[in-house]
């Protein structure tokens, strides 16, 4: 059964250049240990009709002047996901492409967790 670790977070207008270059080398790399898909979604229409949930903007706890990200990893099953963010976890290019500098968003704000695909269509 394939499986899917999602992740929603706020990153500062300012630092998305930064966002762009870390999720770059981040989709090389999971794709390169073996993920089968790798995507970064900037949020575009994120309005909701009164009575119909709450907003990504409100979920993610966005502050002025951020923006959404909805990025996902997609993976054959639970048991490949581990062995690919085990090799993903060695692997050194994550941290050399930070060079020193912050991660480019607040990872205490970041949602994240992993997904059983009960439907694909």
């Amino acid at each position: 059964m394939a499986y899917v670790d999602g992740f929603l977070l706020s990153v500062p207008k300012k630092n998305l250049e930064a966002y762009r270059r870390l999720a770059r080398v981040a989709g090389k790399v999971w794709r390169e240990h073996g993920a089968l898909d790798y995507k970064e979604c900037v949020g575009d229409d994120l309005k909701v009709k009164p009575g119909c949930g709450i907003s990504f903007t409100r979920a993610a706890k966005v502050k002025p002047g951020e923006v959404v990200f909805f990025s996902f990893i997609l993976y054959k099953s639970r048991a490949h996901r581990n062995r690919v963010n085990a090799r993903v976890m060695k692997d050194p290019r994550l941290a050399a492409s930070l060079k020193g500098k912050p991660v480019p968003f607040d990872m205490k704000r970041m949602a994240y967790g992993g997904f059983k695909v009960l439907v694909s269509a």
